[in-house]
């Protein structure tokens, strides 16, 4: 009998097994070797409550994935893409473009909020290119536009002399709250300032800005020649939290049907009972 007979199927199948292993361990470490740039991340920050009709700046931070390599440098491109959800998006606006380049992996966008006291939703795709290579991260911000506080004053300029850019504090209740920025004026103009704040936790009842020209030494004043101007606003308290009271006359007008089933139940037993 010739000691080269055929091997049965499942020794050929087990034999092809073992092959295919064989290659799979020999196979290149490339295949299985870690991404050669640190993992990417991306930030957005601003402010959160902005005022109507406010323009403000926020900005997009991005580092690693393929635009950067391990040892830091930037060897690719970041780029972004840019948008908003609203209820209402008349007057909104958020870029200065929606698409663009962050430079050194930041870009300093502008959000236009519009006359309407809403929430906005903040967008920004951020994608990291190198080579073939893209890794992308989505980093959003809720904004609220509430309505904001407003001052509004007139600086006159006396007769004899125009006055170089100067700035003007805002308080208010006493405390600094921000700044106007004044530019040069001329003999005899009239100029309109306006300050607009934003604060949320302020509490009920009546709040004062207050603004000083003293440091002018009367070169600039308030209309009538007032070296001084105060502007008032209210702050309406919440509505009452009526919530206790109709949790306790509810308890107690379910402790009353109670009662009177109970009653009645007690007058029926009696009956029932002679």
């Amino acid at each position: 009998m010739s000691r080269d007979r055929a091997r049965p199927p499942g020794t050929l199948l087990a034999l092809a097994i073992t092959a295919l292993l064989g290659l799979l361990a020999a196979a290149p470490a490339a295949w299985a070797a870690p991404p050669t740039y640190p993992p990417m991340t991306a930030n957005l920050t601003g402010p959160t409550t902005v005022g109507t009709l406010d323009a403000k700046n926020y900005t997009v931070t991005a580092s690693g994935g393929p635009a950067e390599s391990l040892d830091g440098s930037t060897v690719g491109a970041y780029t972004y893409s840019a948008s908003f959800l609203a209820l209402n998006r008349t007057g909104i606006a958020f870029g200065p473009a929606s698409r663009g380049v962050l430079v050194n992996g930041t870009i300093n966008l502008v959000l236009s909020a519009g006359n309407i006291t809403q929430s906005i939703t903040l967008t920004v795709e951020v994608n990291s290119t190198y080579n073939g290579l893209n890794v992308s991260r989505n980093v959003s911000l809720v904004v609220t536009v509430v309505q904001p506080y407003v001052l509004t004053a007139t600086l006159v300029v006396g007769s004899g002399a125009g006055t170089s850019p100067f700035t003007l504090t805002v308080d208010l209740d006493g405390a600094p709250v921000g700044t106007i920025h004044v530019v040069s004026l001329t003999a005899g103009q009239q100029f309109p300032v306006s300050f607009r704040y934003v604060d949320t936790d302020l509490a009920p009842g009546l709040h004062t800005f207050s603004v000083s020209l003293t440091d002018r030494n009367g070169l600039v004043t308030f209309p009538g020649g007032a070296e001084t101007y105060e502007q008032s606003f209210y702050v309406t308290p919440p509505p009452p939290d009526n919530a206790l009271w109709i949790l306790a006359g509810t308890s107690a007008f379910v402790g009353a049907i109670v009662i009177w089933l109970t009653f009645v139940g007690a007058r029926r037993s009696r009956r029932g009972k002679k």
